[in-house]
């Protein structure tokens, strides 16, 4: 896919050199926004901008589980181009607003009640006719003979078509359309003038609630505008209901491409028409698509890798492109945005975020975010501290204005413990924000109370009760962190108890976190390799996959395995044992499997680290380099499970510069094996931290002594504090094991 980027670049001749001197290396060539979008991968070739409201993409008009995000490439039809799109998630919404060029005239079409009338005028297309690269994409349509090109700013979508001679010059406007689970409830359109056209679009699907408003302008005054109910086409210029359509139609004599500006706001088409205003006010096309290049090229330019493996590092600035599309951009010009109250709020003093899908992104993504997006950490808390005024809970995954309480857990608590430690919302009310953690750990919600009551929570009083306390455990003591901090003791002991909960799940006799009943016996039925998907005590995974999580007290979890030498055991066979999971109804999520390790889904992606707290970091130095080396490619299906809104990347990311955080919220990084003769960071104070990987190979994976700004390291772990310092961690690279390396001062653990 990178030669069609590169092939795009030079048929534009647009590019040039970004903000970057002439010499230096772009590295939006590296990116190839076609990766995952095969497979399971879930995500989106359109063009986006950095957390951008607007990803604008093409759509198949298929509804099954693999076009979550509208597009796979499994499909060679397309029914539009839609203005917001999930990027990697395992349920589908948005899809929003398609527009679809063609060259036919549009005509009445009552057949069905018009549910069809998309049909006549969908695009065919061949994916070597198909281009992307950050901030463009573009596409010819076989049958119309059309060219369409697409690029974005954060809140404005930008389409180029060019028509064949001669040909009708038509665009449909369908808001009305039914995909990706979700449906219109109330679709509105009218005509403010020849050049200009406003509306609206509310529907329902995993957002139960989500208001879209846009004002679409055009190059050039339309001959013709018409609205279309049930397949008719109408006279008159403007219509409400819930299947609105509306043809425009252009003078078929210009010769010139038909540009439309496209502005959103989820508060209001006045908001909608300030996004445009604001951003594209003008109508140079090739100038947005170098602007929005632009903002990737500043924003890829953070992470600077050295490295001959020319794949390598195409997956790398993927992958970091990929960690930021989501979170998006919800509110607007106006700072108003569509809240979880169902009003019009406004953000004041911060952008209101959107698309937080945190059963996923704690792990790696926010961690990622802390090292090269410190600017924006403080509008995610702040957008959290939004959702709680207006709902009364902190997100769990929140979706346009709307909780959607999927998956599990109340990991809006770890991020912003993990923003409060490093420093990054100091300015913030801590009180405030330790009472918005406690009230959403106190809530009666998703078998809490039991979980209070007995110190575990029953397998017969609450379905996914295994999955669901383990991670409540982990999220009670990033609680007590920020208590102890803010030097609230009550709170700190309470939670401190309630953290080490995780105790209560583990069986001795069987290695295994267990489902446990109310009257404090095992559950009977039990086999570890077995998942049925949300109806036993895991959630997307089985009793291998998530017997790990205990990100907080992996000393802990060695004792309950009887100590180093039984820990050990236990983890390699989860590597080894065999690669089948069983039950009729298990997770499609369990993929990207190496023995029961699951690298395709969240739950896996902390346990290759967990050697380095044993003192053997040449055990995981083997892992992690066979994950980056087998479960991502360059290929359309190069992410071996759903991408979930950047996790996936950013576990990447992280991995090929040499660690991880397995405790996501202790400002601590663990050393696995990187990829990179040399990786770069800048950082927002000004300062860069280097790690060279002296004699790196991809033979050489095993690190063999380490220095940090010139200091013998012997820990096989550092802190944030020290990333924030800048200088240089050295690592020298072997292809053999050096056991007598990080074996001593072993990474902080809550019973260390």
């Amino acid at each position: 896919m990178k030669y069609k980027i590169l092939a795009i670049v030079l048929l534009a001749g647009v590019l040039g050199a970004c903000q970057a001197d002439n010499n230096e290396e772009q590295l939006v060539d590296y990116v190839d926004p076609f990766i995952g979008t095969g497979g399971h991968g879930h995500v989106f070739p359109g063009a986006t901008t950095p957390f951008g409201m607007v990803q604008l993409s093409p759509v198949n008009g298929v509804s099954g589980w693999d076009w979550v995000s509208g597009y796979h490439t499994s499909s060679s039809e397309l029914v539009g181009f839609a203005h917001q799109c999930l990027s990697g998630t395992g349920i589908g919404d948005l899809a929003d607003l398609l527009i679809l060029p063609s060259n036919k005239s549009v005509a009445s079409d009552t057949i069905g009640g018009g549910k069809n009338f998309l049909q006549n005028y969908k695009g065919t297309y061949s994916h070597d006719k198909e281009w992307a690269q950050p901030g463009y994409y573009a596409v010819d349509l076989l049958n119309s003979g059309i060219k369409v090109e697409l690029t974005a700013s954060k809140r404005v979508g930008m389409h180029r078509y060019t028509f064949g001679s001669g040909d009708a010059r038509s665009v449909i406007v369908d808001l009305g359309h039914a995909i990706n689970w979700d449906r219109a409830t109330d679709t509105y359109i009218e005509q403010e003038s020849p050049t200009r056209f406003v509306g609206y679009r509310m529907s329902s699907g995993w957002a139960s609630e989500q208001n879209l408003y846009f004002v679409i302008e055009t190059s050039e005054p339309v001959s013709a505008f018409q609205v279309i109910k049930g397949g008719a086409l109408l006279d008159q210029s403007s219509l409400k209901g819930t299947d609105v359509r509306a043809s425009l139609s252009f003078d078929t004599s210009n010769a010139k491409p038909l540009l439309l500006k496209v502005g959103l706001s989820s508060a209001s088409i006045d908001g909608a028409r300030m996004s445009i205003e604001k951003e594209i006010p003008g109508w140079d096309f090739d100038a947005q698509r170098q602007l929005a290049a632009n903002v990737w090229e500043d924003e890829l330019q953070k992470i600077k890798v050295t490295s001959p493996e020319e794949d390598v590092k195409t997956i790398f600035y993927t992958a970091l492109y990929h960690s930021m599309i989501a979170p998006f951009t919800h509110s607007d010009h106006n700072g108003e945005y569509k809240g979880l109250n169902g009003k019009v709020n406004k953000a004041e003093g911060f952008d209101r975020y959107t698309v937080f899908s945190l059963w996923d992104t704690f792990r790696a993504s926010h961690p990622l975010f802390t090292i090269v997006q410190q600017d924006k950490v403080r509008d995610f808390v702040e957008s959290f501290m939004a959702i709680y005024r207006e709902s009364g809970l902190l997100p769990v995954w929140e979706l346009v204005g709307n909780e959607t309480n999927c998956m599990i857990g109340y990991h809006a608590i770890p991020v912003i413990a993990d923003a409060w430690q490093k420093g990054l919302i100091s300015d913030m009310d801590g009180d405030a924000l330790l009472e918005a953690m406690v009230t959403s750990a106190n809530s009666d919600l998703a078998g809490l109370p039991h979980y209070r009551k007995h110190g575990y929570l029953p397998a017969d009083l609450e379905n996914e009760s295994v999955s669901k306390a383990l991670e409540y455990a982990y999220d009670d003591w990033c609680i007590a962190q920020m208590a102890k901090s803010l030097g609230n003791d009550e709170v700190y002991n309470t939670f401190m108890e309630r953290a080490a909960f995780y105790q209560n799940h583990f069986d001795a006799t069987t290695g295994f976190m267990r489902g446990k009943l109310a009257n404090g016996q095992w559950k009977k039925e039990f086999d570890p390799l077995f998942s049925s998907h949300r109806e036993d005590e895991y959630v997307e995974g089985n009793a291998w996959q998530y017997s790990w999580f205990v990100p907080h007290d992996m000393n802990g979890l060695v004792k309950l395995h009887g100590g180093k030498d039984a820990f050990v055991t236990k983890l390699d066979s989860l590597f080894t044992i065999e690669a089948a999971v069983k039950g009729e109804n298990a997770s499609p999520d369990i993929s990207g499997l190496i023995g029961q390790y699951a690298h395709g889904n969240e739950p896996s992606h902390h346990v290759a680290y967990a050697y380095n707290y044993v003192g053997m970091p040449w055990k995981t130095a083997e892992r992690v380099n066979e994950i980056l080396r087998t479960m991502y490619t360059t290929e359309v299906d190069g992410l071996c499970g759903n991408e979930d809104c950047g996790q996936m990347s950013a576990w990447y990311v992280l991995s090929s510069m040499g660690f991880y955080p397995v405790n996501p919220a202790d400002g601590n990084y663990i050393l696995g094996s990187p990829l990179f003769d040399e990786v770069s960071v800048s950082l927002a104070n000004g300062k860069t931290f280097t790690i060279t990987a002296e004699n790196n190979s991809p033979e050489n994976i095993y690190i063999q002594s380490a220095t940090l700004n010139g200091k013998a390291m012997q820990r096989s772990w550092f802190s944030h504090a020290d990333l924030l310092q800048g200088g240089q961690l050295k690592l020298v690279m072997g292809n053999q094991p050096n056991d007598a390396w990080g074996t001593s001062d072993l990474p902080p653990s809550m019973t260390r």
